[in-house]
């Protein structure tokens, strides 16, 4: 079932990030979704801070994946936008990450759909300018196999 949330500042949405990450569990795997300057990384910097994690969280778009281990569960943080085959996962291990015992956070999720588990939380932002320049819907759909089975 999917849950809908509006913020209206960027400090919301890092809130919401927080939140998912202090109720984050080893092994889980969230994948985020929404256009370019959305606020994919503000909400991974909440994730990160609700993990434990002090580091600068920054988006790895040129190294696809940054991993950080000092909180209490590591997040592996993927950004997979420009990844042109999915085949090019395998080369920076990602099944390794993904059933690892942190948190495996995808952005640009979509690109590599066919690679990731059912059971998973997603998370797509979308901008509305009719309602302000930084209001965002965040839609979290929290995936299981028997939800996806049904």
């Amino acid at each position: 079932m999917a849950e809908i949330i509006e913020t209206y500042q960027a400090e919301e949405t890092h809130a919401l990030g927080r939140k998912l990450g202090v109720q984050a569990q080893p092994g889980q795997v969230i994948t985020l979704n929404g256009d370019l300057g959305v606020g994919k990384t503000v909400l991974a910097q909440g994730l990160a801070e609700g993990l434990g994690i002090t580091e600068a969280v920054v988006s790895p778009t040129f190294t696809i994946l940054q991993v950080y281990e000092e909180g209490r569960l590591p997040l592996y943080h993927f950004d997979v936008y420009r990844i042109e085959d999915p085949e090019e996962m395998y080369e920076v291990g990602f099944e390794e990450y993904l059933y690892g015992q942190g948190v495996c956070l995808v952005e640009w999720a979509e690109r590599v759909e066919e690679m990731l588990p059912q059971e998973r939380i997603s998370v797509t932002i979308e901008k509305d300018p009719a309602k302000g320049f930084s209001y965002r819907k965040i839609t979290i759909d929290h995936r299981n196999a028997e939800e996806i089975g049904s």
